[in-house]
């Protein structure tokens, strides 16, 4: 694209039209957009629209945040996706003009430029943008000169955007120098405009400067701290550590100055406590990564903390800075310096000056509980609330604690009896003080490592649940002071394994009335109370609460839970369906719990496949479905047909109106219905096998571990069907295309072991030569363990089923010799690499019937292989698997899943029951022996001689005492 009056013209008019409220030249516009954007030199026309300063404002700003987003598509696109790279020489173009053009642009273009900046600088910089620091430093020293502090937060924003990186990726070499190269070349004016702002702010403020002359300059302030963060966050840095002095000095200014002119506004304030909290940012990191370094500091620092905290006020507003602040305290009291708080009275004090108000509930948090109880339960109950003042408060508490145990318990245990004798006066104006009592006992509880049970040492458990907590569980006015209910279920939530069996279940229809409370956040609560006490292990981990406690309230319970779902906002409550499923995988489930059951989630599924919204709500909705099918039809396969009834119209609706999102669900829940059924299978069923051999359905790789699941149960359940009308033929292309990708192969695999499992030899025989061929063609290429382990695996079932000769003509009949190369070079290695209990057991006999059987292991000049799978066999069965395998460093990280379509995500209760193909042997060690003790009697005094060469000594030592055991000596 070639930049000249017409462009310019052209591309005018279409960012013009992009702001049109008409739709129609809108989508022409964008169109248009996207078109042009395909030819070379689009990005760098529109970056040159953008600083033509005889176009509109608007057009302009439209023509920027296009450029951000072209360059998002277009700098370093995704492999995977279609989208065509910028050249090259247009980048180098690009490169070069960005910089001067952000710095010269208004405010709102500005913003949009150094986002782009920042996207080419997390491909590029440094080493394939070296101008990029240079420049940056340059314009920094000329915008100093000139007091341009607009210039100079451009150019300091940009910097802390691209050193951000340093914070967040782990120490490498690489990383390393990066940030060499940035110290070396940055630190230096860092500093220098730092101290020049520094001494403008005592100036101004000194002179009774103005807000308007104040506010850039804070601005700046904070900037250079937060990039003083990211240089200093890997390691200590020596330009730092020589200037620490100058840094620590100024900064501590900013904790214990008042600065009126900008503080008498809200706007002021929170840039001056912005401010503030990147400084105890700052400290903070210095505490936990350079204490001895920063220690000559530390006590005017501490000081200046506390000083701050007592003074800042309980508006939301003031909030980061209050919970930075406490982080730094926290960190100061768990660590070698903590004598801080041992002089006589500092604890008092900063239970009574910080941790208490900070406790306190405020009016935003009363607002959060009513307008949004998603958010509220998310940081109260889920633990996500460290960043809150109400946690924060009490991670203080216990950083002291952990030096100062009984002064704190003690201190604590005095406020709590304060706050519930205040309630006690009066219940209706003091009801917050019983909320910071219980609030305080539930967020100081200790929890035990690797568990879900807690500890406290602030109150007798029990005594408190009786006498603070039941009067609010028993108060038959569900709504009344719903804060206050809302802590007392979380009080039962937390200790509900110290609360005794007889006294949790009198209070169990309290909870059932709780789930029709109207506030969200206390229905919420009580479901997930139930749902938690459901979980509850006795010693022995035999559960506490069994079916026979829930029989005589469940229809009442059921019912609520329902009705709960029917309140506005709840109506995907996940804590309300995760407790359906919960119960339903106690419960004793008879028709008269399973009808309105399946209806209710039916319904509940036909409204979430027109909106899919929320994941998790929607995973417990089909995990509910699968425990509801598994538990009742296990019981009662009358009630398959009721089942299939509600389910199958919901089941076509998610396929036939393709909600992809629910693919997966809808195929595990078929596959458990199928399997449910016995032959023959009914034609609607067919009807979906046909769907299911579709090429096109396995296209999406997430949905291909339940299309497998379904497949396996059709095999299993419709063998003689499968012979008919080629479908046979079909597995095997999908079979095919499975195995032969990486991330598919092991699919594949299940696919082809059911095949083998529950077909006869004469139906499959036509196609082994095949199925042989497409396996070592991927062998060829890709000999990853997984895949490997998956083959012996395989072979080990087709030769249990179709015997050891078989296993071996059909091999190599497809390539002479085949089936020796691979038991000498694969299957003897990887033996003791097998894992799982049934992979274990069929490997294991697969491999001793080879030892007695197969030609290739019994030839006179096989006897070291003969050896050496006998000690692989030992070695799989005697030792641990955690012994026998290491981490297998193939599988890849699992990233984070941001939507449904991430990843397959496999319902419990769905789970296909694992079969043993050798149910009549028991014990493979015992045929292991029998099988040699038989066999050796064949050539008397030959096998010792073997076993005493080529048998690790341990495993010699295993193999005499179970031959001792089972009285089965090898002669």
């Amino acid at each position: 694209m070639e930049w000249n009056p017409e462009t310019l013209q052209h591309l005018s008019q279409c960012f013009l039209h992009t702001l049109s409220p008409a739709p129609e030249p809108r989508r022409r516009a964008e169109a248009s957009l996207s078109e042009a954007s395909l030819h070379p030199n689009y990005g760098l026309a529109v970056l040159r629209l953008v600083a033509e300063p005889t176009v509109d404002d608007q057009i302009r700003q439209a023509a920027s945040v296009n450029f951000k987003n072209h360059l998002k598509a277009r700098w370093a696109p995704n492999p995977s996706s279609d989208e065509i790279p910028i050249p090259d020489a247009e980048k180098d173009q690009i490169k070069g003009l960005i910089v001067s053009l952000m710095l010269s642009a208004t405010p709102k273009i500005q913003g949009q430029l150094s986002e782009a900046l920042v996207l080419i600088g997390k491909h590029d910089f440094p080493k394939l943008w070296p101008a990029l620091l240079p420049e940056l430093i340059s314009s920094l020293g000329a915008a100093s000169l000139a007091g341009d502090y607009a210039s100079i937060n451009g150019i300091l924003g940009t910097a802390n955007s691209i050193f951000k990186k340093f914070r967040y990726q782990y120490k490498t070499n690489d990383l390393l120098l990066d940030l060499k190269y940035c110290l070396d070349n940055f630190a230096a004016p860092l500093l220098e405009i730092f101290m020049k702002t520094a001494n403008l702010i005592e100036s101004a403020a000194n002179s009774g400067g103005s807000a308007v002359v104040l506010k850039p300059l804070f601005d700046s302030q904070r900037l250079c701290c937060r990039i003083f963060y990211s240089l200093n966050f890997q390691e200590l840095p020596e330009f730092f550590e020589d200037h620490m002095n100058e840094w620590m000095t100024e900064m501590k200014k900013y904790l214990t100055s008042s600065y009126p002119a900008l503080e008498s506004s809200a706007d002021g304030l929170a840039l001056v406590d912005g401010l503030r909290a990147a400084v105890c940012e700052n400290i903070n990191l210095y505490m936990e990564k350079n204490e001895e370094e920063f220690q000559v500091y530390l006590n005017d620092f501490a000081l200046a903390v506390w000083q701050l905290l007592v003074n800042v006020s309980q508006v939301s507003s003031r909030d980061q800075l209050a919970v930075t602040a406490i982080k730094f305290l926290t960190t100061v009291s768990t660590s070698v310096h903590h004598n801080l708080f041992a002089a006589e009275g500092v604890i008092p004090q900063i239970c009574q000056g910080i941790v208490i108000p900070n406790v306190r509930l405020r009016e935003e948090d009363e607002e959060l509980f009513e307008m949004n109880y998603i958010e509220f339960i998310r940081r109260d109950m889920e633990g996500s609330d460290l960043d809150t003042r109400r946690r924060i408060a009490c991670e203080l508490l216990k950083g002291i604690a952990s030096n100062y145990k009984q002064q704190v318990t003690n201190l604590v245990s005095l406020q709590i009896q304060s706050l519930l004798s205040s309630f006690a006066t009066n219940p209706v104006a003091n009801w917050k003080d019983k909320d910071c009592a219980i609030y305080l006992v539930v967020s100081l509880a200790i929890k035990k490592a690797g568990g879900t049970s807690v500890s406290t040492d602030l109150v007798d458990v029990q005594s408190f649940f009786g006498t603070v907590i039941a009067p609010e569980l028993q108060n038959q006015d569900v709504n009344g002071f719903p804060m206050l209910k809302a802590g007392a279920l979380k009080f039962f939530t937390m200790f509900r394994n110290h609360i005794p069996k007889p006294m949790a279940l009198q209070f169990f229809p309290d909870l059932i009335r709780f789930l029709r409370a109207e506030s969200n956040v206390v229905h919420s609560y009580a479901a997930s109370c139930i749902e938690k006490l459901l979980m509850v292990k006795d010693d022995g981990g035999r559960a506490r609460y069994t079916s026979t406690d829930i029989s005589p309230v469940l229809p009442q319970l059921m019912n609520n839970l329902f009705e709960a779902l029917k309140v506005p906002e709840s109506e995907e409550n996940q804590y309300i369906m995760k407790c359906i499923m919960r119960v339903l995988g106690v419960a004793d489930i008879s028709f008269e719990i399973a009808d309105p059951c399946i209806k209710g989630l039916t319904l509940i599924l036909n409204k979430a496949c027109e909106n899919p919204k929320n994941p998790i709500f929607n995973h417990y909705l089909f995990e509910s479905v699968a425990v509801l099918v598994k538990r009742a039809c296990g019981k009662n396969a009358s009630l398959i047909s009721l089942f299939e009834t509600s389910l199958f119209p919901s089941l076509q609706k998610i396929l036939g109106e393709d909600v992809t999102e629910f693919f997966p669900y809808a195929f595990q829940l078929l596959a458990q219905l199928v399997e449910l059924n016995n032959p023959p299978i009914s034609p609607s069923y067919m009807h979906i096998f046909e769907i299911l051999l579709s090429p096109d359905l396995w296209k999406k790789a997430s949905n291909v571990p339940a299309l497998v699941r379904l497949l396996q149960a059709f095999l299993y359940k419709a063998p003689h069907e499968l012979n008919q009308g080629g479908r046979l033929q079909q597995v095997l292309v999908i079979f095919n295309k499975l195995v032969s990708a990486r991330s598919t192969d092991e699919q594949g695999f299940y696919v082809l072991n059911t095949i083998i499992d529950s077909l006869e030899y004469n139906v499959i025989a036509p196609y082994i030569g095949g199925i042989w061929s497409a396996l070592f063609t991927v062998l060829q290429t890709r000999q990853t363990g997984k895949f490997i382990k998956s083959l012996l695996i395989f072979m080990s079932l087709f030769l249990v089923k179709h015997g050891s000769q078989n296993l071996a003509d059909t091999m190599n009949a497809v390539q002479g010799n085949i089936f020796q190369v691979i038991l000498v070079q694969f299957w003897i290695s990887n033996l003791k690499l097998i894992t799982g209990v049934i992979e274990t057991k069929l490997t294991a006999i697969a491999s001793t019937r080879l030892l007695c059987e197969s030609p290739a292991l019994l030839d006179a000049a096989a006897v070291e292989h003969w050896g050496k799978m006998l000690d692989s066999i030992m070695t799989l069965l005697s030792r641990p698997e955690q012994d026998r395998v290491e981490e297998d460093p193939e599988m890849p990280d699992i990233a984070e899943n941001t939507g449904y379509s991430a990843t397959f995500v496999r319902l419990h209760n769905a789970g296909k029951r694992e079969d043993d193909p050798l149910k009549d042997i028991k014990d493979p060690k015992e045929f292991l022996v029998t099988s040699l003790a038989g066999f050796s009697k064949l050539s008397p005094n030959r096998y010792p001689q073997i076993i005493s060469q080529y048998l690790d000594p341990a495993n010699q030592a295993e193999l005499r005492r179970l031959c001792e055991f089972y009285n089965c000596p090898i002669v």
